[in-house]
């Protein structure tokens, strides 16, 4: 396999791992209610991580967040130990990050315009799962071509 092909998934790997540490720092921020964790001077993190947009059915959106990216890391692996074929893993992690990707435009959104406040990690989990889906989109695309 060259470096061509390689490159989109260990840039899928990397910032997959990038993700989830950012939503598993977001989460303890959420059960520590430690204002100090959000880095004062830097955005305004707590103001997001308490506001009421923060939580869906009681459950912090981190944990979700963190989820996700392990569902994508998941997917990732079994891909390299090719228990799962490429061309069905490259379309469920278009998938997968497509509904990421969808919910932190919705979530930039609430920060934005509705609770008038960015929270840097926030912002990095959204640039990290744009990058992802872009990344899925030229998988998406150069599987389609090799086929």
């Amino acid at each position: 396999m060259n470096k061509i092909k390689t490159f989109p998934r260990w840039l899928l790997l990397i910032t997959a791992a990038i993700g989830l540490v950012d939503s598993l720092y977001l989460v303890w921020i959420k059960f520590s209610n430690n204002r100090n964790y959000c880095l004062p001077g830097l955005g305004n993190c707590w103001t997001v991580n308490t506001s009421r947009y923060s939580q869906v059915f009681g459950i912090p959106i981190a944990i979700f967040g963190a989820l996700g990216y392990l569902l994508i890391l998941l997917v990732f692996f079994m891909e390299i130990r090719s228990s799962l074929r490429t061309s069905n893993s490259v379309v469920i992690l278009f998938g997968l990050t497509l509904a990421g990707f969808l919910y932190s435009v919705y979530l930039t959104y609430l920060e934005l315009f509705v609770i008038n406040a960015i929270c840097p990690f926030c912002v990095l989990s959204a640039i990290s799962m744009t990058i992802l889906f872009v990344v899925s989109i030229y998988r998406l695309a150069t599987s389609q071509v090799e086929s």
